[in-house]
C-alpha cells in the first residue's frame, strides 16, 4: 500500500492526545501553523473512541498525530490511515492492533531522539555534580552553616581523571557519551551488542564487561531498556562491585535496579544514588529512599519538560512535513515489535 499523498491533496491529519492541552504544550501556535500549512489538520483533539464525534474524525484520518495518553485506537475506525506521526517513543501504543496496520502498509514514525536530548543533559548534570559530591556538601553546609570540614568531604573529589561507566548503548547512552566528550574522564561503556574495546562511532568511550564497569566507575549512569533481559539487571553482586564513595544514576527505568539490593547498600552508606526514576513510581511513603541522606530522589523529570516539548513538537512536524512530501520518515518506528 502507498504512503504517499495523492497529488494536489493535502493528507488529513488528526491529533491523539489526553489530556488535549497537551498539543499546545509541544506544539505551539506555530507548529500547528506548520502542521496546518502542509496537511488538512483536524483541531479537534480525540481523547477517546466511544463517541460517534470521534470515529466519524477518526474514519477520515490519513495520517494520526499522535503522543501521551492517545487511546489505542481499534484498526476497523481507521479505514484510510496511511501513517502516524507519534510524539513519544514507541508509535505503537497508540493503537490497538499494530500489526493489523502494519500489514496494510500503516508506516510510523517516533520522537525517541528528541526525547533523549534532555535525558542524557540531566546525566550530564547529575555526572559532574555527584564526581564533585555536590549534594553531599549541599547537605552538610546547610546543617552546619559554616563551611564544611573540606578535608573530609572533599578530598578526592573532582572532575579530572574520573571513571564514569555508562550501561546501555541506547540513543540516550550514546548521546551521554558524546557529552562526556569534552571532560577529563575515562568513559567505559557497557551494553552486550558491544565488543570490548573502542566503540565504533564513540571516540574515547571503550567498551567492556558490565564487571569491569561497574568495579572500575566513580558514576555508574543506567541507560538501558526495561525487557526481561535487563530486569534487576544492576543486582546486590553489581551494585557489590562499586567503589566505595561511588555513586548510581538512574534515568532509565526503576526496574532494571534490584530495589531491595540497592537499598541495603545505600544503607551502609557506602555508595550514593541519584534515581530520577524507582519501582514502584514514585517510592511507597514509607520507603527509606525518601529520608537516606546519600540518596537523591526526583519525580522522573530527565525527559522533556516545560520548553523541551517544543523539540518533540519540532521532530514531529517535521516528520509530517516529509510524509505530505511524499517522503519516508526520517525517524521511522516499527508497528511489529521484534
Amino acid at each position: 500500500m502507498s504512503t504517499s499523498p495523492q497529488a494536489g491533496a493535502r493528507p488529513r491529519a488528526v491529533l491523539a492526545f489526553d489530556p488535549p492541552g497537551l498539543v499546545e504544550r509541544i506544539f505551539g501556535a506555530d507548529g500547528l501553523e506548520r502542521l496546518g500549512a502542509v496537511v488538512d489538520l483536524d483541531l479537534e483533539v480525540v481523547v477517546e473512541v466511544a463517541s460517534e464525534a470521534a470515529r466519524r474524525r477518526l474514519a477520515g484520518a490519513e495520517l494520526l498525530v499522535a503522543g501521551w495518553g492517545a487511546p489505542p485506537v481499534p484498526t476497523e475506525l481507521l479505514p484510510r490511515l496511511r501513517a502516524v506521526a507519534y510524539a513519544g517513543g514507541v508509535a505503537r501504543t497508540c493503537l490497538a492492533d499494530p500489526a493489523a496496520l502494519a500489514a496494510r502498509g500503516v508506516s510510523a514514525s517516533h520522537a525517541r531522539a528528541a526525547n533523549a536530548v534532555p535525558v542524557a543533559e540531566y546525566a550530564l548534570a547529575m555526572i559532574l555534580l555527584a564526581n564533585k559530591k555536590a549534594h553531599a556538601a549541599e547537605r552538610a553546609y546547610r546543617e552546619r552553616r559554616a563551611a564544611p570540614d573540606a578535608d573530609r568531604l572533599l578530598t578526592g573529589t573532582g572532575n579530572y581523571r574520573g571513571t564514569v561507566g555508562i550501561v546501555g548503548a541506547s540513543l540516550v547512552g550514546r548521546r551521554v557519551v558524546e557529552l562526556l566528550g569534552p571532560f577529563d574522564l575515562d568513559v567505559l561503556l557497557y551494553s552486550p551488542e558491544l565488543a570490548p574495546g573502542p566503540v565504533p562511532g564513540l571516540p574515547g568511550a571503550r567498551a567492556a564487561g558490565l564487571d569491569e564497569v561497574a568495579a572500575r566507575s566513580d558514576v555508574l549512569s543506567l541507560h538501558q531498556p526495561l525487557i526481561p533481559e535487563t530486569a534487576g539487571q544492576v543486582d546486590a553482586r553489581v551494585l557489590g562491585l562499586m567503589p566505595d564513595g561511588a555513586t548510581l544514576v538512574n534515568t532509565a527505568r526503576g526496574g532494571v535496579v534490584d530495589g531491595e539490593a540497592l537499598l541495603a547498600e545505600l544503607r551502609t552508606g557506602r555508595i550514593d544514588a541519584v534515581l530520577d526514576v524507582t519501582d514502584p513510581e514514585p517510592p511507597p511513603p514509607d520507603s527509606e529512599l525518601w529520608s537516606l541522606p546519600n540518596v537523591v530522589l526526583t519525580p522522573h523529570l530527565a525527559g522533556s519538560t516545560g520548553t523541551e516539548l517544543r523539540r518533540i513538537g519540532d521532530s514531529v512536524v517535521a516528520e509530517v512535513e516529509r510524509f505530505a512530501l511524499g517522503l519516508p520518515f526520517a525517524h521511522p518506528d516499527e508497528l511489529v515489535a521484534s
